[in-house]
This record gives C-alpha cells, sequence and structure tokens, in this order.
C-alpha cells in the first residue's frame, strides 16, 4: 500500500496533509525515514512513525478504555467532554465509536473501534455477550433482593421481566452483576426495582475480557489478538 494511504487510513489527514508529513521527513518506516508519499510499503507487520510516536498498522483500530466519570460514551456530548477527547486526535481522525455506552457517571471498561461487525457483533442483544458490574448500593444487600435479580425483575417499558446471568454479594453494600442485554441504565433500573438504589457503578468485563488492574482511569490500550479471543469466546 502506498506510504500516504496507509498514513491517511490512520487518521494522519487528507491525502495532501499526509504526502506534506512524508516529504517533510516527519514519517519513518520500520525505524527508516522514507520521504516518498507513493513508496509502496508491505504491511504485514507494519511499524511506521510519526513525529517520533510510533504506530503499528491495523486494518481496524480497536482500543480497551478506562472510563473514568464525568465523560459521555458520544460522538457529541452535550452536557460534560465525550470518552473520544482521552484518545490521540489520529484514531479520533478514523472514525472509531464505543462500543454500546457506559452513563456518565458509570466508570470501568469501555471498548472502542471503528470495525462495524465487531461492534454489531458485541453490541446486539441476540448475541448475549455477558457484561459484569459492580454496582455500591446504598442500602445493604439481601439474599431477597438477589433471588428477585436473578428470578426477573418487571421494567418499564419492558413486555417481560429481565433476569440477570450471576448476582453476588461480594460486601455488605457491592454488588458483581452479570447481564447479556444492555438496555438504557439497566443495572440501576434492575436493582431499583428490588427496592434498592445504585450509587456507583463498575464495569469489570465484557465477554472473557477483563478491565487489566494495571490500566487507570483515563487510560487506553490496544486491544491485541488474544484480547478478541476473549470477547468473542462467549459470542
Amino acid at each position: 500500500m502506498q506510504l500516504e494511504r496507509i498514513l491517511q487510513k490512520h487518521g494522519f489527514g487528507t491525502r495532501k496533509g499526509c504526502r506534506s508529513l512524508i516529504r517533510q521527513e516527519r514519517v519513518a518506516v520500520n525505524g527508516a525515514i522514507c520521504d516518498d508519499p507513493f513508496a509502496d510499503v508491505p504491511t504485514a507487520d507494519l511499524v511506521f512513525s510519526v513525529d517520533g510516536v510510533d504506530w503499528a498498522y491495523c486494518e481496524f483500530a480497536t482500543v480497551m478504555l478506562h472510563k473514568p466519570a464525568g465523560y459521555e460514551c458520544s460522538r457529541k456530548p452535550q452536557h460534560h467532554p465525550g470518552v473520544l477527547d482521552l484518545l490521540p486526535l489520529p484514531l479520533r481522525e478514523r472514525g472509531v465509536q464505543p462500543i454500546g455506552r457506559l452513563d456518565e457517571d458509570t466508570t470501568g471498561l469501555l471498548l472502542i473501534t471503528d470495525d462495524g461487525q465487531l461492534n454489531h457483533v458485541l453490541s446486539s442483544g441476540k448475541r448475549k455477550v455477558p457484561k459484569v458490574y459492580l454496582a455500591t448500593t446504598k442500602h445493604p444487600l439481601d439474599q431477597a433482593q438477589l433471588d428477585q435479580l436473578l428470578g426477573g425483575v418487571l421494567l418499564h417499558d419492558e413486555p417481560e421481566p429481565i433476569a440477570a446471568v450471576a448476582a453476588e454479594a461480594v460486601g455488605p453494600n457491592l454488588l458483581r452483576l452479570t447481564l447479556t442485554e444492555g438496555k438504557y441504565h439497566q443495572v440501576k433500573r434492575m436493582v431499583a426495582a428490588t427496592g434498592n438504589r445504585v450509587e456507583a457503578l463498575h464495569r469489570e468485563a465484557v465477554g472473557g475480557l477483563a478491565l487489566p488492574a494495571d490500566l487507570q482511569p483515563g487510560e487506553w490500550r490496544w486491544i491485541v489478538a488474544v484480547d478478541l479471543e476473549k470477547l468473542v469466546k462467549t459470542v
């Protein structure tokens, strides 16, 4: 693939802008400066750099983000900063978007991609991809509440009761809940249906992929092949 097309694909601007970057000798291919925009570069295992920052060639860009509170999962946020502001500009320019949404006050694992098929697979309710949440509740949990969540609770505007795949009290006011749907404010509404209330909410895992312990709030990381396997193995 021509080098200018590789840069454009990875969000470094228009063809003309990418051509200029290359001719200014700001681009290196596998460690060597290349000033020819039309150079035919093999994409297998390609690592290129722009202004000294390395980028691995990827057909689709998929990353995980430790979403902090106070950010909206929208490309056009209205009341708070958007989660995409936490990513570098080239990634944003590729047109990545969150897979599903977390509320502004919810923290934890958020997947972001420009792979439409992956987005569909992981966000479709029919696929029943499990998502694990840790909810801090206002009132102490009891077995009756857990039984309600596991047996199914009826939510407003839903024709049938909705049940959790798993519900476990890991502390007096700490609930670990596994769901396979992605309905609006689902965790909060389900807990409210049991007579309790969610005070804080954190997503720990999607599919078989857990939020890495060393990924701090606001930090992001590339999704690699082994991560993708964990994501889709439950689909």
